[in-house]
């Protein structure tokens, strides 16, 4: 019994090791096809962006600036009668952890009219993005808002 036990635990014993990760570089297509649909997603409150639907996950949830949680429905979607203008999307970092997890940390920023005023607003943000079936998508994001450098 006594060896039988031990030669269990020995076998079942192995080193734990935390994930790989990597800061994924400029020119590899993965991190370029990542940064392009982070740019469409930040263009979409300045012009609709119908590719979006493929990028953003069917089971995707998101966490507003103001807290509020959001699915994908609204993620995609763009009010055509309020649109920002000059979006724009500052630096985008992507780190992988394996082959199939990649988190997108960046920034963008537009200008938001109300009530005749146009403010300028800026936000930080992160994405989760999760390769299924051979395909990126974005599963999980937090934003928030930051002050817009003058």
């Amino acid at each position: 019994m006594f060896f039988g036990l031990s030669t269990l635990l020995l076998i079942q014993t192995k080193p734990l090791v935390g994930q790989e990760s990597r800061w994924g570089s400029p020119g590899e297509e993965t991190v370029k096809f990542i940064i392009a649909s982070e740019a469409k997603w930040a263009n979409a409150a300045c012009s609709p962006q119908p590719d979006l639907k493929n990028v953003i996950a069917d089971d995707f949830q998101g966490t507003s600036p103001s807290g509020r949680r959001y699915g994908k429905k609204d993620a995609i979607s763009t009010d055509t009668k309020a649109l920002d203008r000059d979006c724009q999307l500052g630096q985008v970092k992507v780190r992988f952890f394996g082959d199939s997890i990649a988190i997108a940390y960046g920034a963008e920023s537009a200008v938001k009219a109300k009530d005749g005023e146009e403010t300028k607003h800026c936000l930080i943000w992160t994405d989760t993005w999760l390769k299924r079936d051979g395909k990126w998508q974005i599963v999980a994001a937090q934003d928030t808002n930051i002050p817009c450098k003058p």
